[in-house]
């Protein structure tokens, strides 16, 4: 196997686990705290992008402009989401994270990423550092590819 062929079924492997791993324990997160898939991506686009009109959600989410409003107003009614006025429309509203909002997708991010701490415990100290150069790598490797997108 060439050097180039064993990099990508190694990069992929990982991906393949925190993948799997990370969508177990989000959508186990979801699930006990009562909220859909759904509303939790919402949640997560309004905290990326702080404040979000309902076309930009329904864009994203790829769900009808009705479907997005519906699913704004519960998570408005359960607190985790607030209206504001668009200070460039005042006909329009924006929506935004509330602060328990804002505190039940750090827990959800948290309890994603939760595993990342028990593997540093199985790696030595010499095995975290080695790992972090090469992460640091792929890291500035996709913000160029990504950069190139823009």
């Amino acid at each position: 196997m060439t050097d180039s062929a064993q990099f990508s079924q190694t990069v992929r492997a990982w991906i393949d686990t925190f993948v799997h791993r990370s969508m177990r324990d989000s959508a186990r997160f979801i699930k006990s705290s009562g909220f859909s898939m759904p509303q939790f991506f919402l949640l997560m686009q309004v905290y990326h992008r702080e404040h979000c009109g309902i076309s930009d959600l329904s864009e994203n989410l790829e769900i009808t402009n009705a479907a997005t409003s519906q699913l704004v107003d519960k998570l408005v009614q359960a607190g985790l989401l607030v209206r504001e006025e668009d200070p460039s429309d005042r006909r329009a509203k924006l929506v935004a994270l509330s602060p328990k909002g804002r505190e039940f997708i750090e827990q959800g991010i948290n309890e994603r990423y939760r595993w990342a701490d028990e593997i540093a415990g199985k790696l030595s100290v010499e095995e975290q550092a080695q790992i972090t150069d090469a992460f640091n790598v792929l890291v500035r490797a996709a913000e160029e590819l990504e950069a190139a997108l823009v």
